[in-house]
This record gives C-alpha cells, sequence and structure tokens, in this order.
C-alpha cells in the first residue's frame, strides 16, 4: 500500500496526520522493533523453551506477514463474548467454524484465534494448515442479569492435543474478579509454556468506576499501559489491547500511581504517542503489542482498519487483530479487508515514527 493509496482511503489531511507525524516522547531507538529475526534477537535469551520458540516462529512466519516480525491476526471468539445472534446474523455463514477458518487462511492471517468448539471441530483438517490460538476463558454473557467476568472453558492439555500453537486470554484488570483472573492465566500461560505453546493476553481493563464525566478512560493510555504491563510480568508472549483513545485516567479517578512526566514527556495527544506508551510498557517493544480492529461500523470499516494499522505499525506495535470488520461481511470483502491491514505492514510508504 502506497502513499497515494492511504491518501485516497483517508483523505490527504488524515493521511499526513498519521503518516507525517515524527514522534518526540519515547525515541524509536529506544525499541526493540517487529523483524524477521526477533526469535533470535529477543527470545532465544529468553526461559521459553524451544517448542514454544518454534510456534512463535510458525506463527510469525505464517500468512502473507510471513518473515517481517509482524502479525496478522483473525480472532471470532465473539460468539461467546457477544452471543452468537450479535455476531454472526450480520453473515451467517461464520455460524459454521469452517469458514472461519476459511477466512483466516485465505485472508493471508499468521493465525486464527477461536474458542475450543470452533477450533476443536475441524481442527484435523486444518490445524496443520494454519496455526491455531486456542482461547480458553470467556465472559459467557448469558447469566441474567448480565455479569462481566471470565471464566475458563477448557484444559490446555485440551489446546495443545488439537495441535494449537498458542493459547489466548483474557484479564479484566481492574475489575472485582482480576486478582482471581490474574492468578489462574499466569498458571495457564506457565503449563502452556511447559507443552511448547506460546501465551496471548487479551489486556482489557473494567470497571464501571473508569468512567467518568462523559469519558471513558477504560481505552486511556496510562491505564491499558499498565495493564500491559501487568500482562508481560505474568509472561504473554504477545499482548492484545485496544487502541488508546485518550490519556490521564489516573489523574482523572485519582487512584494508584503514577508520574507526571508519563503525560508532560512520555506521551502527547497524537494517537501513536499514545500508542506507543502501551508499547514501552511491554518491555519496550520485548513483547509485541497487537490492536485489536473494534466493532464493525460498516461502510467505514476499511478505512478505521488501516488507520488502526498505521498507528499501531508506526508507534512500533506488531500487528493488528482484527475480527468483526472481517468475519461479519461476505468472504471476498472480509478477504479484502485483511488484506489492506496486512498491505500497511508490508509498505515502505509506513514507517516508525
Amino acid at each position: 500500500m502506497k502513499r497515494e493509496d492511504i491518501e485516497k482511503l483517508l483523505g490527504q489531511e488524515k493521511a499526513a496526520y498519521l503518516l507525517d507525524h515524527q514522534s518526540k516522547t519515547i525515541d524509536k531507538s529506544a525499541l526493540h522493533l517487529p523483524n524477521k529475526k526477533f526469535i533470535d534477537k529477543i527470545w532465544l535469551d529468553s526461559n521459553r523453551n524451544l517448542p514454544t520458540l518454534n510456534n512463535l516462529s510458525r506463527i510469525a512466519d505464517s500468512g502473507r506477514l510471513g518473515g517481517t516480525g509482524y502479525i496478522s491476526i483473525l480472532p471470532v471468539d465473539q460468539g461467546i463474548e457477544h452471543s452468537a445472534g450479535a455476531s454472526f446474523a450480520p453473515n451467517t455463514a461464520m455460524f459454521d467454524p469452517e469458514n472461519i477458518v476459511k477466512l483466516a487462511i485465505e485472508g493471508g492471517c499468521s493465525a486464527v484465534a477461536s474458542t475450543y468448539g470452533v477450533l476443536g471441530i475441524v481442527a484435523r483438517k486444518y490445524a496443520h494448515k494454519i496455526p491455531f490460538v486456542v482461547k480458553i476463558n470467556h465472559n459467557e454473557f448469558i447469566s441474567y442479569p448480565n455479569s462481566f467476568d471470565q471464566i475458563m472453558f477448557g484444559t490446555i492439555k485440551d489446546a495443545w492435543n488439537m495441535g494449537a500453537a498458542a493459547i489466548g486470554a483474557t484479564i479484566y484488570f481492574g475489575s472485582e474478579e482480576s486478582k482471581r483472573q490474574i492468578v489462574e492465566v499466569a498458571k495457564a500461560f506457565e503449563y502452556a509454556h511447559e507443552l511448547g505453546m506460546a501465551t496471548i493476553l487479551w489486556c482489557y481493563t473494567r470497571n464501571s468506576a473508569f468512567k467518568k464525566d462523559g469519558i471513558d478512560y477504560h481505552v486511556s493510555a496510562d491505564l491499558t499501559g499498565q495493564a500491559n504491563h501487568l500482562g508481560v510480568t505474568i509472561q504473554a508472549d504477545i499482548i492484545k489491547q485496544k487502541l488508546p483513545e485518550n490519556n490521564g485516567g489516573y489523574n482523572a479517578l485519582n487512584f494508584g500511581k503514577t508520574h507526571k512526566k508519563v503525560y508532560s514527556e512520555l506521551t502527547s495527544e497524537h494517537p501513536i504517542d499514545l500508542t506507543r506508551y502501551q508499547v514501552a510498557n511491554c518491555y519496550m517493544g520485548r513483547v509485541g503489542l497487537i490492536n485489536s480492529g473494534g466493532a464493525s461500523s460498516g461502510a467505514t470499516d476499511l478505512a478505521e482498519a488501516v488507520s488502526t494499522a498505521i498507528i499501531n505499525k508506526r508507534a512500533g506495535g506488531m500487528g493488528l487483530i482484527s475480527g468483526r470488520k472481517a468475519f461479519q461481511r461476505p468472504l471476498k470483502e472480509g478477504v479484502a479487508l485483511l488484506n489492506a491491514i496486512q498491505d500497511v505492514y508490508l509498505s515502505k510508504d509506513v514507517t516508525i515514527a
């Protein structure tokens, strides 16, 4: 994807805002940026065993971004997280698990992330064709009244038996249940590493108090950055985080601890600088940051996905994990959207800020 293609899609003003920004917060020279030798440069000195390194390599070498250091993952766990009706009614083909995996393969993805049921029912046909990421916990979202908690849905051994390259889990940092979730997921990640599977953490914040004066600080750079830092502490190999939309959560909510330099020197109002702070909290990029693609908005999905990919890449991130924007539309359109995201990471015109 060349600059003129991005300008045509986003408009010259927004394209310039994203492509011409030069970060004056955390210098890119301090970051461990994605590259084709990141296994040798980052993970070879770690405590990860050889089978885990093999599976990290398999994910990094798969799909259209294979060998670049960047990854593109299709996540489809929304059938549980948001209900199957809410997720698949726009495209009923996705009620069939095989079509989820086919979209990931035809879309040139590095991996497909989904539930035990979705991946297990087609494992013998596809586990050797594309890396599987088995999502081990979910918010089941059918209890009445609705509750918000991540509970385990299967065993790590079951994920290993279906040939998974990695497991994925969610923690709701800041929630009443977070302490239990941290312990559960930390133990699960330890066992997954013993069996040679990589680990990906959906690193979300959740607490009703994080919304104040009409501002949602669940997506503030300082709070999501700290969630990332907790995620890498329990040895996630890849962090999935929402794109930051604001900052100053600690100060607005008047809790925890922070430092004035976080806001005066380490971040700015620009989304690339806010995302770079998320990268910094992933051990300066030693652990890759992938940002989520967000909900489907319809006609603006392609532009939104490309914008998110540009922000992530220029900030020093590792890639994008985009689901609803791709799977809630016909296969050909979903493939095109995934390819457009990947084209950002392949583009020489999109540089590190």
